[in-house]
């Protein structure tokens, strides 16, 4: 079911499955990390392998496991993963479905939300990376946000929020891994 949705481009629309109102994004690419109105880098070193931490993001439950900051995390593709794979993930009140267009096995991965539960966001993304950063991995993670047009200016004033909130996520992950 499709109507339209002033708030979310020249042709939004929504679907409902369920009880849930689904909000179509447009999709992302590599270049959005460059265009987008909001970037925010997150850098962190973990006390563990590249290896142990990829394992970790490719998971069942991926983030969800560093901490209470992602509240779930279902993939919806099968296994073996990579570039096309979807998942659903819950912060809150707060639900995206995701599609990875960028996958590199073992370095880190790259995905737009296609869907959200909100009629916050235009566009969105985020970057993950993980290389050896001595006797642990340096983890770089970008998200990119692009809101709807009645949230740009709201958005704006919270961007300082909304980057410490998402820097929950990247701290939950230092702990994890400092505790293993």
């Amino acid at each position: 079911m499709c109507a339209p949705n002033s708030l979310n481009s020249a042709r939004p629309s929504f679907r409902v499955i369920g009880m849930t109102r689904w909000f179509r994004l447009q999709s992302a690419d590599a270049e959005f990390f460059d265009s987008a109105p909001h970037v925010f880098r997150y850098e962190r070193h973990f006390a563990a392998t590249p290896e142990r931490v990829w394992e970790s993001l490719q998971s069942d439950q991926s983030l969800s496991a560093w901490g209470k900051t992602v509240s779930s995390l279902t993939w919806t593709s099968p296994r073996p993963f990579g570039v096309g794979t979807t998942r659903e993930v819950g912060t809150g009140g707060t639900r995206v479905h995701e599609r990875f267009f960028r996958w590199d096995e073992g370095s880190g991965y790259a995905f737009y939300v296609y869907e959200a539960n909100v009629p916050l966001f235009r566009r969105f993304a985020e970057d993950y990376r993980i290389e050896p950063d001595g006797v642990g991995t340096r983890f770089t993670w970008l998200v990119a946000i692009e809101p709807v047009r009645a949230m740009r200016l709201p958005f704006t004033v919270l961007a300082p929020i909304v980057k410490a909130g998402f820097g929950r996520a990247a701290s939950d992950g230092q702990r994890y891994f400092a505790a293993r």
